[in-house]
């Protein structure tokens, strides 16, 4: 039997199950598989009619996780691109298992991979609080633009890996 011919409480049930299944594989201690963590609230203007985040939110989520991050390891944009450096996406990967609603609390969890000499990829998950019950896994890929060129990626990404 397919999901096509199922009917549709079933596969409701069948999701619902994997979707528990998903959450209570979800390590509790993210903070070794992660280089930055950052917390966040839902508000309720990020909502849409059923009550659950936009999904185009959960972008603005993780640029702002990245952003952060970046922050934090004293990576400031203004001075990139006064630099004549602009770091830029030019990829998106976001798959959404769950949704949040407002005013549930989450954490951002960051890493960032180097591709190659060009290429840096952001590994985002976004965990409810307060099980840790994964929302979404997003894999951004992004490079560093100069004169609207890509580059070799600068030393300051370079020593985050």
């Amino acid at each position: 039997m397919n999901w096509r011919s199922c009917p549709s409480s079933q596969i409701q049930i069948s999701l619902k199950k994997s979707r528990r299944v998903v959450a209570r594989r979800i390590s509790l201690d993210v903070k070794n598989k992660y280089q930055h963590i950052i917390e966040l609230q839902v508000r309720d203007y990020e909502c849409d009619m059923q009550g659950i985040v936009n999904n185009a939110v959960y972008q603005n989520y993780l640029e702002h996780a990245r952003h952060d991050f970046l922050r934090t390891m004293n990576i400031d944009f203004v001075d990139l691109h006064k630099s004549g450096i602009d770091p830029v996406l030019i990829r998106s990967e976001i798959d959404y298992i769950y949704s949040l609603r407002s005013p549930e609390k989450f954490i951002i969890g960051s890493r960032i991979l180097l591709e190659n000499k060009v290429r840096m990829i952001f590994i985002q998950d976004i965990f409810g609080l307060p099980r840790n019950t994964l929302i979404l896994n997003a894999r951004m890929t992004a490079i560093c633009l100069k004169k609207g060129r890509p580059v070799r990626l600068p030393w300051e990404f370079l020593k985050l890996v």
